[in-house]
């Protein structure tokens, strides 16, 4: 089986500091641009890496995470796993 004959692997990103680990999976994201409206010191596509962690609060981070209409953006807490937080978020 040649290279172009595999399937590509996925790209996931992961951001973290210590509490939590952002998880970004560009294949997914549809570039609504919640998360950088909502906190632009921590996310922000002009900036490489474009996640900044520490810019902001864990719970801060966490909650805006839930906001992501696609699910790109996850949380895994340390010591638990990944885990979508848009799964932990209270509906209506």
């Amino acid at each position: 089986m040649s290279a172009i004959d595999q399937p590509m692997k996925p790209i996931i990103k992961r951001y973290s500091n210590g509490e939590i680990t952002v998880v970004w999976q560009p294949a997914l994201c549809i570039h609504s641009a919640i998360c950088a409206r909502g906190l632009p010191l921590v996310f922000n596509p002009r900036r490489r890496p474009w996640v900044e962690v520490t810019a902001a609060a864990t719970a801060e981070i966490v909650a805006q995470v839930a906001k992501c209409p696609s699910g790109a953006l996850s949380i895994a807490r340390a010591g638990l796993g990944a885990a979508h937080a848009r799964q932990s978020r209270v509906t209506r």
